[in-house]
């Protein structure tokens, strides 16, 4: 209980929390864990603003950025992405404000770290549907974003993962092993197990911490 704790508050530092206050409650949030994407991040932010101002215009929404010791000005991209320009690109206009905050939750890359602290996040923002967005992949389009995010706050499923086109020789670790395994143990086909990008909601996100 004492270790939790002091996870905790090594996340929720005080600027973070003053950032969280800021936004308020949320409707929708979109996690992006970064180490060193300054090169590749952009086109992931531009994905996920032109998917969350398309599809959720009238939605709260935050971008959150989780980095792990970025020393490329990874933040400053996120930070500095433009929503005006999305939309003078395709002519659409968001109802609502789309927050965009980024918070360092220590010094080296950590999966379980950048997770924990977007799992915090949308519980105390209480955020109806979450996603995490790798700023890595390189196919990450608007309408994937959108398609993650809408069983969610529309259908109100708790989990989406996403299904990807491979060939027939690709991932056959994932095909033979972890599908098979967590068919098994859950009873649910989830095709991508361990996949990049997935959505949750903010209930199976309470639930989790």
């Amino acid at each position: 209980m004492a270790a939790k704790q002091m996870a905790d508050e090594s996340i929720l530092s005080d600027d973070f929390i003053r950032q969280l206050i800021d936004v308020g409650e949320v409707d929708i949030l979109v996690g992006v864990p970064t180490h060193n994407d300054a090169k590749t991040v952009a086109p992931a932010m531009r994905a996920i603003q032109e998917g969350i101002v398309k599809t959720f215009p009238r939605e709260r929404a935050v971008i959150l950025n989780a980095d792990g010791g970025s020393n490329d000005g990874t933040p400053d991209v996120i930070m500095g992405a433009s929503i005006d320009d999305l939309h003078r690109s395709f002519n659409g206009y968001t109802l609502r404000t789309l927050h965009a905050i980024s918070t360092r939750y220590g010094n080296s890359p950590s999966s379980a770290a950048a997770l924990r602290t977007i799992l915090a996040a949308a519980e105390l923002l209480r955020a109806k549907a979450c996603t995490v967005i790798c700023p890595e992949s390189a196919n990450i389009e608007a309408e994937g974003v959108a398609n993650l995010l809408r069983p969610i706050y529309r259908d109100h499923f708790d989990f989406v993962a996403p299904i990807y086109r491979r060939h027939k020789f690709e991932g056959i670790l994932l095909t033979n092993l972890l599908y098979p395994m967590t068919r098994a143990l859950f009873g649910q086909r989830v095709r991508e197990p361990y996949a990049s990008e997935f959505a949750f909601s903010g209930r199976l996100a309470s639930q989790f911490l």
